[in-house]
């Protein structure tokens, strides 16, 4: 029975220090832990509503990035199609003027045909018309001996020699 009283007297002697240690749990779970859990979940409350708000920012961001890039690539269609449109107007206005500028040339060669033509039909009337007057000059020359009659070196004058 002696160790009974030994326990008996080391449990009121530690029973002070139970009672401050529990005293002591209920002032640190009321004062220090309870206001800190409050804080906690108020915390990862706090965290959740700003990882759903940046998911929702993410979200809008995303969808003006395709409105931006659908625009833009409206933009840069319109671009496209006036640029075309305004090669097709040079490359027709090109080809008008090399149209004209063609036509021109061909109406010059047509012209200048037409002068040598008319040169060339001059020349073949004169040359018939003075004929007559060199084949008598040449058997002239060759039944007689003669000297040809006419310019230096003995050539007959051609109407229309100046010399």
């Amino acid at each position: 029975m002696d160790i009974f009283a030994q326990l008996k007297g080391l449990i009121l002697q530690a029973l002070p220090t139970v009672v401050l240690i529990l005293v002591f749990y209920a002032f640190l779970r009321s004062q220090f832990f309870a206001p800190l859990e409050k804080i906690m979940a108020e915390r990862s409350a706090k965290i959740e509503g700003a990882r759903k708000a940046a998911e929702a920012s993410l979200a809008a961001a995303a969808e003006l990035e395709r409105a931006y890039e659908a625009a833009l690539r409206k933009a840069r269609g319109e671009i496209y199609a006036e640029l075309d449109a305004a090669r097709r107007t040079v490359l027709d206005e090109r080809s008008n003027l090399i149209r004209a500028a063609r036509d021109h040339a061909n109406e010059v060669i047509r012209a200048g045909k037409a002068g040598i033509a008319g040169e060339g039909a001059a020349a073949r009337a004169r040359l018939e018309a003075e004929t007559p007057a060199l084949a008598t000059e040449i058997v002239r020359v060759i039944l007689t001996g003669a000297r040809p009659r006419g310019g230096p070196g003995g050539a007959p004058r051609v109407s229309g020699d100046r010399g």
